[in-house]
């Protein structure tokens, strides 16, 4: 009866360090990812937009071509999950501001959502998701698969800091 308390106590005792030490790195993991997360805060300039020229993109759905995105400026806000971007209008591409709402999911997936005037971010239940395929404190890059002609057409979004980190 002895041995069996003492099996019992030794198999409690390593189920609890068991989940202490998985909870400590899924905590390590998480905060790393905020950190890294915390990098994209600041002031962007969308400074290229890369994809097969055969095919004619105009993301986000604002009726633009991609090229007018060329020079647009982003600025995102991480601790409260929003930011907007601007395009800077001009020849046939729009001036438009758009406010958005934006998360990072596992570390390497971009979402946001357009907010239209009067609607609140809960309201909207569709958006955009991006892969974040390389990030640095003063540069990063999205991915996107758009479908275009009955295809996807990959689309390759680079960004380089302005200001405000």
């Amino acid at each position: 009866m002895v041995n069996n308390f003492i099996t019992m106590k030794n198999l409690l005792l390593a189920g609890i360090l068991g989940a202490f030490t998985l909870s400590c790195s899924t905590a390590k993991t998480a905060q790393s990812n905020r950190a890294e997360f915390l990098k994209l805060k600041g002031d962007w300039e969308l400074t290229s937009v890369n994809y097969d020229n055969n095919y004619k993109v105009k993301p986000f759905d604002e009726g633009a071509d991609a090229q007018c995105f060329v020079g647009s400026h982003w600025r995102l806000i991480p601790n409260n999950w929003s930011g907007s971007y601007t395009l800077n209008g001009g020849g046939a591409c729009p001036n438009v501001i758009q406010p958005i709402k934006f998360e990072v999911v596992n570390g390497n997936e971009f979402k946001f959502k357009k907010l239209l005037e009067g609607s609140k971010a809960k309201a909207v239940t569709e958006g955009y998701s991006l892969n974040l395929i390389s990030q640095t404190e003063d540069n990063f890059s999205l991915e996107q698969n758009v479908p275009a002609a009955g295809e996807n057409v990959r689309v390759v979004y680079n960004f380089a800091r302005t200001g405000m980190k």
